[in-house]
Formats: C-alpha cells, sequence, structure tokens
C-alpha cells in the first residue's frame, strides 16, 4: 500500500485507476489468471477457490474491465448489432425496441444503425461502417441495401467471419424472419368491396420497388378477379416519408372520380393520408376509407381509429432471440 497512487489518494485507488494488476495483486494472484476469470476461461484451468479469490478481489476495489480489451481478449463483444431502413418509421422503431429488449435479458449489448433510405450509395456507406465495428451477430431489416456487388462481398466476409446473420428477406442463404402480406391484401380488399368500394388507391411509398409487393400485387389481382380494373391513376408510388404520403394522397384525391377508399403500404402513409383527406374537408370513414399496415401503437389513438393490418414488430425484434 505504498505506491504513488495509493498515496495520493488516501490509500485507496481512485476506480478509473484500478487495473487488472492491482487486482492480481489484492487476489494474490497473476495477471493471466485474472484474465482467464474475466473473459470466462477459467473452467479446468484455476480452481474455483482461486475463481471465488478473484472476483472477490474485483468487488472489493471497484475494477471495471475495459470492454473493448476484452472483446480483443477472447474474440466476443457481446453485441448485436442491427441494421434498419428509417428510424423515423414507428414501425422499425417497434422492432428495434424488441431486438434491444431481448438482447438486454441476454445480457448483449445493441448497436443500432439506420439507412434512413436517402440512397443507395448512403445506405451502403452506413452497412459499411456498421460492419466495420466488432459485434457478435447481425439483424439485416434492410435487405435491399445487399442488391449491390460491394454489398455482397461485404455480407461475405462476415461470413466468413463465422458471425450470425437474420435478414428480412429470403435470397442470401441465411437465416430469415418474414411477415407475408399478400393473404392479409387479399383479405384488407375483400373488406372494402363489401363496403361498396369500386375505386380503391393505392399509396405505395417505398425506398425500393420490391419491398411492398407482397401488398402492392394482391391488391392488382384482387381487383382483377373480381373484375375490376387496376387503373395505373389509383396506384401512386412515392417516396417512404410520411410528406410523400401526404403528397401522394393528395395525388390521389384530387382525381376526378376520386377514390372512395385508399390502401397506404404502412401506417405512417395511412396517418398522412388520413390528414390529406381532413386538409380537403373530407370525413374518414364516411367519405374516404382507409387501411394501413404494422399495427404502429398511435394508430389506436388517433381520432378516429386508424384500421391496420398487424404485424407486431415488437414481438417479432423479441423473437430474434431464438434465430
Amino acid at each position: 500500500m505504498s505506491d504513488k497512487r495509493q498515496r495520493a489518494s488516501g490509500g485507496i485507488v481512485p476506480k478509473s485507476q484500478v487495473t487488472s494488476r492491482d487486482v492480481a495483486k489484492r487476489a494474490g494472484v497473476s495477471q493471466t489468471t485474472v484474465s482467464f476469470v474475466l473473459n470466462d476461461v477459467a473452467e479446468g484451468r484455476i480452481s474455483e477457490e482461486t475463481r471465488q479469490r478473484v472476483l472477490q478481489a474485483i468487488e472489493e476495489i471497484g475494477y471495471v474491465p475495459d470492454a473493448r480489451a476484452q472483446a480483443l481478449s477472447s474474440g466476443k463483444t457481446n453485441t448485436i448489432a442491427l441494421l434498419i431502413p428509417d428510424l423515423r418509421n414507428p414501425h422499425f422503431s417497434e422492432f428495434a425496441a424488441g431486438v434491444e429488449e431481448a438482447a438486454r435479458a441476454a445480457d448483449y449489448h445493441f448497436l443500432l444503425s439506420s439507412t434512413t433510405l436517402v440512397s443507395d450509395e448512403y445506405a451502403l456507406e452506413i452497412f459499411k461502417d456498421l460492419v466495420g465495428r466488432r459485434f457478435d451477430g447481425l439483424i439485416l431489416a434492410s435487405p435491399f441495401i445487399l442488391k449491390s456487388k460491394e454489398a455482397q462481398a461485404i455480407l461475405a466476409r462476415i461470413h466468413k467471419r463465422g458471425l450470425p446473420i437474420v435478414e428480412f428477406s429470403e435470397t442470401n442463404d441465411v437465416d430469415t424472419i418474414s411477415a407475408d402480406y399478400s393473404d392479409a391484401t387479399k383479405e384488407v380488399v375483400s373488406y372494402l368491396m363489401s363496403l361498396g368500394h369500386r375505386r380503391i388507391g393505392f399509396v405505395y411509398g417505398v425506398g425500393d420497388h420490391e419491398l411492398g409487393l407482397d401488398r402492392l400485387e394482391p391488391y392488382q389481382e384482387s381487383l382483377k378477379a373480381a373484375g375490376i380494373t387496376a387503373k395505373p391513376d389509383l396506384i401512386v408510388e412515392c417516396g417512404p416519408t410520411i410528406e410523400d404520403g401526404y403528397q401522394g394522397a393528395l395525388k390521389l384525391l384530387n382525381l376526378v372520380p376520386r377514390p372512395t377508399a385508399i390502401i397506404a403500404i404502412n401506417d405512417l402513409l395511412a396517418i398522412s393520408t388520413m390528414r390529406a383527406a381532413v386538409d380537403l374537408g373530407l370525413r374518414v370513414p364516411d367519405d374516404l376509407s382507409v387501411v394501413g399496415y404494422d399495427d404502429i401503437p398511435m394508430a389506436n389513438y388517433l381520432v378516429p381509429r386508424l384500421t391496420t393490418v398487424t404485424k407486431h414488430a415488437h414481438t417479432a425484434g423479441s423473437w430474434i432471440r431464438g434465430c
């Protein structure tokens, strides 16, 4: 108890300065033994009595291991990385919350990135930045970024590292979690037609055209099966933001004759569709029926409540821990 750091602090080493060497000295063991205990590789190498002595020393002097050093030593970071398309969409925020909850329950850290759906180039840069970090598993909720050869090469490097990958598509030979809205969309169209609707518009706001085909194609097929032509002017393809949805809905509602019902590709755009209708003096649902997808929490608190297709994003995010 005579080194300069201890004398300067009244005999106690400040926590910020406590090292594994101090732990080793307190426990009467080598630093290698302390490292074995910290990295959970002590079994078969040291006795349980020694392990407990090290743990007691850690508690007594308040040693906090450097997570980065541990990761370099063990090769394990206890971190799950998640890449989502758009943090501004409550659906993906709910999904991220589910992943974080599951990660925390398993004593894992959580690393979140969002491509924000600005451009393919920006999304690729985000992906490259993310995979340059250390993590133990990757969840890709933005599979469209993998279309480029460069992104595929990056994915191959992750595979080579032996890291588990889960994504929202079935095209890259990795574990997959998905929700196909095809049958649900057919039910939506059938429901709207049962209410007497024949001019049904579609707000197709996506960052990539293929992302919503499980809703667009069943919509077209259902109308065709009912003997109704899916007119091109009733389908507005726009961007994924709430303002994009608002402008797309205005375009539909200014048609003559206008649609009497609108399906929006997600709840965020359905909400902007409802706002567009109100701004034009229309009442929902008296003058216009609106349907969305995802069942985000705020859908139940709108006036009137939004009719929506449930996906349970939070549950899906939590479930990934079982993949």
